[in-house]
This record gives C-alpha cells, sequence and structure tokens, in this order.
C-alpha cells in the first residue's frame, strides 16, 4: 500500500509532536508512574489526531484506518511503551464500537470529547478471573426501571485512574456467553465505582492501570452501545483494530532499539576490533531488521484488506502474534549485545525488554492469537461435548 502526501504529513506532524511534547518528558512519566492525559490529550486533540477515523459529525477526520495505522507508526518514536498505548486505547480500543454504533445522542456526549481530547476514555473488558477469555466476564448489568444495575471488577485497565469514562462489557442477560453481554458507556464519577489500586507493573510505568470495582453502579439504559446482546460482536471489532494498531505501532521502536544497538556496538571495542564488527552480531541485527520489515509488511496488508472491507481477523491475529514475539526476540537479542549497560534502567533495549513484553498478553495473548489463527486454518479440534 502506497502512503499519499496526506499520509506522510500526518507522519511527520505526530513525529514532530512527539519530538516536542512527549519525548522530553518520557523520564519523567515514567519515574512518576503517570503521564498527564488530560493535558496531552488536549494538545492532540487540538490537532485532530484522536479522531483521524471517527465520523466528521462528531469531531473525527472520517478517514479511513490506513491513517489510524500511519499514526500508530509514528507514534512507536515514543521512548517508551506506556503513553502511545494509552494513546491507542482512547483512539482505538475504547471508542471504535461506541462510533460505529453508538446513537448520535451517545455520541455526542461522549464521543465528540474524547475525539476533542476533552475526556480520557478507558475500556473495561478483562477482569481478575477473566483477561483473553471474554465469554467469560461476569461483571452484570440489570435493568431496573430505566436503569442498569451495575456488579462486578475490571483489572488491567489502562487510563482508568485518569479516565472521564469507561466503554464497558457486561452480562446483560442470562443468555448464551456470545449472545448475553453488551457494551455500555459508564461514566468513572458514578457513584458506586472504586478504584481499588493502582496495578504496579514490569513495565508501561508512565501508563495508569487500576483494579475498579462497581458495586450498584447506576447508569441510564440510553448509554447502551448499539443493539443488546451484541457486545461481544462489537468487542471482537473493535479487537480487529485494536490488535492493528498494536503492531503497527511496535514496529518503529524495534527499529530505533536495532539502530542504536548498531550505533553502539559500532563503538565498543572488543578483543582488538568493534563488537558490531563480530559476524554474529551483525548477522543477528540484519536478520531481526529483516523480521521487522516483514511484520511492517504484513500490517500493510493487513490494513489495505480491512480498508476494502474485508474482515482481518486472521491477518489482524497474525500481526499480534508476530509484533508480541518480535519485540520480545529484538529486545532480548540487543540487550545481549550492550553488555552490562543492557542491564541498566535507562538503557533502550531494557525499556523495549519491560514495556513489550505486554504485547503477547494484553489484548489477547499469544495463545489466544493461535486458536484464532487455527480455526481460520480448519485445523482447531472441535470441542467435544462431555456425555
Amino acid at each position: 500500500m502506497r502512503l499519499t502526501q496526506e499520509h506522510k504529513e500526518l507522519q511527520r506532524t505526530i513525529e514532530r509532536f512527539v519530538d516536542n511534547e512527549i519525548n522530553p518528558h518520557v523520564a519523567t512519566w515514567e519515574k512518576e508512574q503517570m503521564f498527564p492525559a488530560h493535558d496531552l490529550f488536549k494538545k492532540m486533540g487540538d490537532l485532530g489526531l484522536l479522531g483521524l477515523t471517527k465520523p466528521e459529525a462528531f469531531g473525527g477526520a472520517g478517514l479511513d484506518y490506513s491513517y489510524a495505522v500511519v499514526a500508530a507508526q509514528a507514534l512507536g518514536k515514543i521512548h517508551c511503551g506506556g503513553v502511545p498505548m494509552a494513546i491507542g486505547v482512547q483512539t482505538d480500543m475504547a471508542t471504535p464500537a461506541l462510533a460505529r454504533f453508538g446513537s448520535d445522542e451517545l455520541r455526542k456526549e461522549f464521543l465528540a470529547p474524547a475525539v476533542a481530547g476533552d475526556a480520557v476514555a478507558c475500556i473495561g473488558v478483562s477482569e481478575p478471573g477473566a483477561g483473553s477469555d471474554v465469554a467469560g466476564v461476569k461483571t452484570t448489568a440489570r435493568k431496573d426501571g430505566s436503569d442498569y444495575i451495575i456488579n462486578g471488577s475490571k483489572m488491567w485497565i489502562t487510563n482508568s485512574l485518569q479516565a472521564d469514562w469507561m466503554c464497558l462489557l457486561a452480562n446483560t442477560s442470562e443468555g448464551k456467553p456470545h449472545q448475553n453481554k453488551s457494551l455500555i458507556i459508564v461514566p468513572m464519577k458514578t457513584p458506586g465505582i472504586t478504584i481499588e489500586k493502582k496495578i504496579h507493573k514490569i513495565g508501561m510505568w508512565s501508563s495508569d492501570t487500576g483494579l475498579i470495582h462497581f458495586d450498584n453502579v447506576r447508569v441510564p439504559q440510553r448509554n447502551l452501545i448499539g443493539m443488546e446482546g451484541a457486545g461481544f460482536m462489537y468487542q471482537m471489532l473493535q479487537f480487529q483494530e485494536e490488535r492493528l494498531w498494536g503492531a503497527a505501532n511496535s514496529i518503529e521502536g524495534m527499529m530505533r532499539v536495532i539502530n542504536e544497538t548498531i550505533d553502539y556496538t559500532r563503538q565498543r571495542q572488543l578483543f582488538g576490533s568493534t563488537v558490531l564488527d563480530q559476524q554474529v552480531v551483525h548477522f543477528t541485527l540484519a536478520e531481526l531488521k529483516t523480521e521487522v520489515e516483514a511484520l511492517r509488511a504484513l500490517v500493510w496488508q493487513a490494513t489495505e484488506t480491512y480498508v476494502d472491507g474485508s474482515d482481518v481477523t486472521e491477518l489482524a491475529s497474525m500481526c499480534k502474534l508476530k509484533s508480541g514475539r518480535l519485540v520480545r526476540e529484538v529486545a532480548d537479542k540487543c540487550l545481549q549485545f550492550w553488555g552490562g549497560m543492557g542491564f541498566t534502567w535507562e538503557n533502550p533495549a531494557s525499556q523495549l525488554y519491560r514495556d513489550g513484553r505486554l504485547i503477547s498478553i494484553g489484548g489477547g495473548a499469544d495463545e489466544v492469537m493461535l486458536g484464532i489463527i487455527c480455526k481460520f486454518m480448519g485445523t482447531l479440534p472441535s470441542k467435544k461435548k462431555s456425555s
């Protein structure tokens, strides 16, 4: 897929923004384990960067998904994983279903402020007992008059400590697991919502991640996105964009670590020559770059297919699987070539080592991606009912 001038201008705009407004502050935000989401998102909203694919009627640019992928790749130049992940939650994880299926009233109230950067959004799917198994979520939303009464918990929720609203997946009936769930917009200051704790993670430090409890939380039924009972299907559609976005976002971070490793090993002396002169080093780096470019090509193949209107569940799952595993490989092998410096906290390879490990877990674990791919290949064993 060829990039147009509009794609390239968007890329340059985001890269300038990253250089001026994000990277100078990353070290501080990592140390504080929080970044100022409202402040940063407002600046991005003012530049039109939070609603590239969203309807123009609600402040978006109405562009096709290739622009979201260009943005995701450009945001990969941020010198940590937490901030771009938080941005991706706002643009491509918490808002796609609302933009596509929400009522005009709901989109005006919640989508438009998120696009403008006046509100921070989060997505509430994972729970203490249900992560990749989306069908296993236990949170309930029961009808009471014109309201839903929500009870349950959500865990690993990015942006939740600063969020203004959550796109919540909950059980709205006793039906089959794939047909009893709905997506509901829940304002985070609603009585009965408790932020139990901020989760301390091994990486993604600048991104706030919370454990959230819902105790008889009352929201109007008009906050339902689309049809009741269609939440599982809507979330699966959101996952296509989330997984494509995440894979695209990983590319430039890996290239940065490869290039900085080249620079370091070219200067580092070892037994009368440079570390880079060792065949195992320059061959390995060549292999890693080849793999990254292969991932880039796969992401663009999936993007082009998606923009053409076809289902990309299989390709998006492949992109996510490959990116998660490749990030781990790039980080580990490059870290080794830095020697003792690679084991220091500020090192770019160690940063990728810590942050990138989440890619193979969040948004569906590697094993779930493999199961999806096998299903499309026709190699997944059928589930046998016990007698």
